[in-house]
């Protein structure tokens, strides 16, 4: 009969249980790097999605501008006419567009320049830096 066997765990078995404090640190570093990179990706694509979106939206307001000048026979003197009645503006079958119509997707006034300098007007988005010139979507988006 072998009724005297130890209660206690040998020494190699206690060793192997949990994990050490080097390996936790470890898989939380590569959880935090494959978050950083995945919000990267997806917070990345917001500045794409309002570049695209910044070149409809100055299409769309160029054609609001034409539509003032066939009605009033004459370019709004600033953005702000195509949203209240100047006094000068006769023929005006507006509003023509919203007061948030006047600002880019980044919240940015567009420039409205008349007269442009190879057309009528010109009418230019300053992209994601608000700032003139700037590459991808920093870029300035003008109606062409």
């Amino acid at each position: 009969m072998q009724r005297n066997r130890s209660l206690t765990r040998g020494p190699g078995r206690a060793a192997q249980s949990g994990f050490s404090l080097i390996e936790i640190i470890i898989v939380t570093v590569l959880i935090g790097g494959i978050v950083a990179f995945a919000a990267s990706r997806i917070l990345g694509g917001g500045d794409k999605a309002k570049f695209k979106l910044a070149q409809s939206t100055v299409q769309t307001m160029a054609e609001k501008i034409q539509s003032y000048q066939m009605d009033t026979g004459s370019l709004p003197g600033s953005l702000e006419d195509l949203v209240r009645q100047p006094a000068s503006a006769s023929g005006w079958l507006g509003p023509y567009a919203k007061e948030a119509d006047l600002k880019d997707p980044w919240g940015t006034p567009y420039v409205y320049r008349v007269p442009g300098d190879n057309q009528a007007f010109d009418l230019v988005s300053l992209g994601a830096d608000r700032k003139d010139g700037g590459d991808s979507v920093d870029a300035d988006i003008k109606y062409e």
